[in-house]
C-alpha cells in the first residue's frame, strides 16, 4: 500500500467536497460568475478539476471513467457529485496497490512535443492541479463575499479524525 499518498488523495476529494457543498447553496448566478484571473465560473471550474482528475487517473492506469469526456454540457453538482466519489474510490483501489512511481508515461505536452513523464510527476500533478482550482473557486467565493471554508490538509485531518485530540 502506498500509505504516505493515502492522506494526501483522501483529503483532495474531501477539500473539493467541501466545495461542493458550499456551491449547493449558490445561486444560478453565483455558480456561474466569475473572476479574472481564475479559470473560470464555480460550476466549470469544478468540472475542469474533476475531469482532469479523471485524465490523470486514465493516463496511470488506462482505466477510463464512463463520465469522463462528457460532451458539450457542464454536469449538474449532484452529477459532479458522483463523479467525486467515484475518482475517491478509484484512487482509494489504485493505492492499494504498489506501482512503480519512475514508470514511464508519454505525455503530450503544450509546445506541441511529447514527453517522457515519471508516473509520480503525474500524481504530484493530479494534487497539485486540485488544490489550484479550488484556490480559484475560494477566489471567486471570496468576491461574491461568501465564506470560504477552511480546506487544509490539518483541517481535514481533524474533520476525519486522522488529528486526534491527546487526553491531557
Amino acid at each position: 500500500m502506498n500509505d504516505g499518498l493515502v492522506d494526501a488523495f483522501r483529503h483532495n476529494a474531501w477539500a473539493t467536497g467541501q466545495l461542493l457543498a458550499v456551491a449547493q447553496n449558490l445561486t444560478e448566478d453565483q455558480l456561474h460568475a466569475e473572476v479574472p484571473g481564475t479559470y473560470g465560473s464555480i460550476i466549470d471550474t469544478l468540472w475542469h478539476t474533476l475531469s482532469s482528475e479523471a485524465s490523470y487517473y486514465r493516463r496511470l492506469t488506462g482505466d477510463q471513467p464512463h463520465w469522463y469526456r462528457r460532451g458539450g454540457e457542464t454536469p449538474s453538482l449532484a452529477e459532479l457529485a458522483t463523479y467525486l466519489d467515484d475518482m475517491a474510490q478509484r484512487w482509494d483501489r489504485f493505492l492499494e496497490e504498489p506501482f512503480d512511481a519512475e514508470r514511464t508515461l508519454v505525455v503530450p505536452w503544450d509546445d506541441g512535443f511529447d514527453r517522457d513523464v515519471p508516473a509520480g510527476v503525474i500524481l504530484a500533478q493530479a494534487l497539485h492541479h486540485g488544490n489550484e482550482h479550488r484556490a480559484h473557486i475560494c477566489t471567486v467565493l471570496t468576491s461574491l463575499g461568501i465564506p470560504t471554508p477552511d480546506l487544509g490538509v490539518w483541517d481535514y485531518a481533524e474533520a476525519t479524525d486522522r488529528a486526534r485530540r491527546r487526553a491531557s
